[in-house]
């Protein structure tokens, strides 16, 4: 297990300097922390004891995890969780620090690590593991933590979701009501809890109109743009469908750039729906519809968790908050 000692070793600076910088009781540099902290990462350390030492005194920092990647437009769904949150924490005196895994799980591993040596006081994630297991050794159990949008295998704790699998039941249930039938689904990568509840809910609305599932018209793909446009290129000129549902918004971007270009009308010749409501879907032509999920409330209901494990400490019971999703019927459909 690494020490002060190493940890000043490897950043060519003294051990009275490295207290400095966890604790905060002298100035330093930006360049010297930087230099710091960047040996406590690579030397995996943890000042455990100087966490529990002061748990009395609150460092007043949340930090925040999401998953965002520079081409995919759910960055403006995680930016308005966090908006959410800000606005809470603000309010209370608390300071927010925000983390980017990029949906890779050594990046949120390694970020999770690094806020463990920066003393916060709980931490609010959008995971990108499938399985709670692949944290084991990351959380140091000296801070409370909320995971949001997303529930991994195995976790049992805090969580604040929209329900995607019924905001997929109703929008693929309007579809069935009128009238069509062979109705293609488009996702990103199944595993995530958000994926797997959104394919569950359309496939429910078709078990409820006695339709048989075709995995054909299933298609699953990297989210992103490129992906979207293939995938419904695949399910109109493969499988001739006559509605699509996308249930990632940058894939969403990509099918109606396919259709488009191919001069297919909507909803004359296909229908579409898309997931989350953004202003651009709004001023398309038609106008798109939308499964519209609560995203600011999101973060309000998280943060708000959050605070109660601080100022209170941990209670039996968990909280398990599902919030609804609002289909939105425009003129695509």
């Amino acid at each position: 297990m690494a020490r002060i000692k190493d940890v000043a070793k490897a950043a060519n600076v003294s051990t009275a300097t490295v207290s400095h910088v966890i604790n905060g009781t002298r100035y330093v540099s930006e360049s010297t922390k930087v230099k710091v902290y960047q040996a406590m990462k690579q030397l995996d350390y943890k000042p455990n004891l100087v966490a529990k030492s002061l748990r009395s005194r609150k460092s007043m920092i949340i930090g925040l995890i999401v998953p965002m990647v520079y081409t995919d437009t759910s960055n403006f769904f995680f930016m308005s969780i966090a908006n959410g949150i800000e606005t809470i924490v603000k309010k209370k005196g608390y300071n927010l620090i925000l983390g980017n895994s990029h949906e890779d799980l050594k990046t949120e591993i390694d970020q999770i690590k690094l806020f463990n040596t920066q003393l916060i006081d709980g931490l609010i994630i959008a995971p990108t593991a499938s399985k709670y297991s692949e944290y084991e050794d990351a959380f140091t159990g000296d801070y409370p933590v909320v995971f949001i949008d997303r529930k991994p295998e195995g976790y049992n704790g805090d969580i604040v979701m929209s329900d995607g699998y019924l905001g997929t039941f109703e929008a693929v249930s309007t579809l069935l009501e009128k009238g069509y039938q062979k109705i293609g689904f488009i996702t990103g990568h199944l595993g995530i809890s958000t994926s797997n509840d959104r394919l569950t809910g359309y496939m429910k609305a078709l078990d409820e109109y006695g339709i048989q599932v075709d995995q054909s018209l299933i298609k699953e793909g990297s989210p992103g743009f490129s992906e979207g446009y293939k995938l419904a290129e695949e399910l109109v000129n493969e499988e001739g469908v006559t509605a699509i549902f996308v249930s990632n918004n940058v894939m969403t971007m990509g099918a109606l750039k396919f259709l488009n270009e191919s001069n297919i009308l909507i909803p004359g010749d296909i229908a579409i729906i898309g997931f989350d409501d953004y202003d651009w879907m709004k001023i398309t032509t038609p106008p798109l519809s939308v499964v519209e999920q609560p995203s600011y409330e999101m973060g309000e209901k998280a943060v708000n968790i959050l605070l109660k494990r601080i100022e209170e400490g941990e209670k039996k019971g968990k909280e398990n908050i599902l919030l609804p999703t609002n289909f939105i019927s425009r003129e695509s459909i």
